[in-house]
């Protein structure tokens, strides 16, 4: 059992049901979230659901995610079977036509179900299997929490990836009552870390903790990555973590409610007094998000070469 690896014990009035929503292969942090969510005791991971990112860089994008996802737990030794799931292989062509998959239908049910336990979707990428499950089952609207890494920075908005992926899955989502955490891009990006510390901290711990690392620093590589302003070369933005940092703890007072915008296709949002209000971060705790992740990594492959020197010591 992954959680053997601690010596504490969440109560179970605690836990909480999550499921993961991931453009997994579209650059190279998701990995660290969904190990970060895997490694978290509080969860209960419920599925982790393989989301496109266009196809500006590869026609199968989600196909990809897919892939890599599996790549994560195979590097992990968990067990996968019914665990991933296939999202929309595009992004939504109107508001009003779902896009149905795998894991469209994954969110329904795990909201429709009798687990009086919260649930908890997070989105690393776009909204699109979000809005597909509301328009395919809208009473699930009162029924779990989105938590999303996307949307630019208040109070204008501006050209941010996740949103350019589904600006129609944006809008059925923030136009719905179905709660929301929002972690703007103003927000995400100030999850900053150092090629060395992941080296020092990341890389030594497995064949995980290596995948880890060279992955992200071949991706540094590419076009995509030397082509942004927030890639240096000696640091990298982790900014899909914030979503599992936020539910381990929610940062209280780190953020605002506002009545939920609407966005127009260049990515610009429009302040609408009547929707409902949204949690809006205007911060996060990047330390702790980190630390967090980089213990529990360590925890887990120490606990796992333990493991493998008792099973070999008692042959």
């Amino acid at each position: 059992m992954i959680y053997e690896s601690y010596n504490f014990k969440v109560p179970n009035q605690k836990m909480i049901r999550v499921i993961t929503d991931t453009d997994a292969k579209n650059e190279a942090d998701d990995q660290y979230a969904i190990v970060h969510a895997l490694l978290s005791p509080k969860f209960d991971n419920r599925g982790i659901i393989a989301a496109h990112f266009g196809n500006w860089r590869s026609s199968t994008s989600m196909e990809d995610s897919y892939e890599e996802i599996q790549k994560i737990l195979g590097l992990m030794e968990l067990e996968n079977k019914d665990m991933v799931f296939k999202g929309a292989p595009q992004a939504l062509s109107d508001e009003q036509t779902p896009a149905p998959s795998a894991g469209a239908e994954l969110i329904i049910k795990e909201a429709m179900s009798d687990d009086p336990r919260p649930l908890f979707v997070t989105f690393l990428g776009p909204l699109t299997d979000m809005a597909s499950a509301l328009l395919m089952e809208p009473r699930i609207a009162d029924r779990l929490t989105v938590i999303w890494i996307g949307g630019g920075a208040y109070p204008a908005g501006e050209d941010e990836y996740n949103l350019w992926n589904d600006i129609h899955a944006a809008n059925v989502v923030f136009k719905s009552q179905v709660p929301l955490w929002q972690v703007p891009k103003n927000v995400y990006q100030r999850v900053m870390v150092s090629m060395a510390e992941l080296e020092y901290r990341v890389k030594p711990y497995g064949e995980l903790g290596n995948y880890l690392f060279e992955q992200l620093v071949e991706f540094g590589h590419t076009e995509a990555a030397l082509n942004t302003n927030i890639r240096t070369g000696e640091c990298w933005c982790l900014g899909d973590s914030p979503a599992f940092g936020l539910l381990l703890c929610d940062h209280e007072y780190h953020y605002d409610w506002v009545p939920a915008p609407e966005f127009t296709q260049d990515m610009r949002y429009v302040h609408e007094r009547n929707n409902r209000p949204i949690r809006v971060y205007r911060d996060v705790n990047s330390r702790f998000i980190l630390e967090d992740f980089f213990i529990k990594l360590a925890m887990f492959i120490e606990k796992r070469k333990s493991a493998i020197k008792e099973s070999a010591d008692s042959k």
